[in-house]
């Protein structure tokens, strides 16, 4: 599993599905699960997560 947390900022974007899409993106353009294919893991078993906060609010995304 990868997951990402990222702090909805209202300043940046416009809804809290923004942030999760942004957290997902990074996930995707950073190559985080690179590392874990290296290691023998299929591609289609790593799953990725996107989690947005604001305060106690939590939207997550996969």
């Amino acid at each position: 599993m990868i997951i990402e947390f990222k702090v909805f900022r209202p300043a940046k974007e416009q809804t809290m599905e923004d942030t999760v899409q942004d957290a997902l993106n990074q996930i995707q353009n950073k190559k985080y699960g690179a590392l874990l294919e290296e290691k023998g893991i299929a591609a289609k078993r790593i799953r990725a997560y996107g989690f947005a906060f604001s305060g106690k609010d939590v939207l997550i995304g996969m």
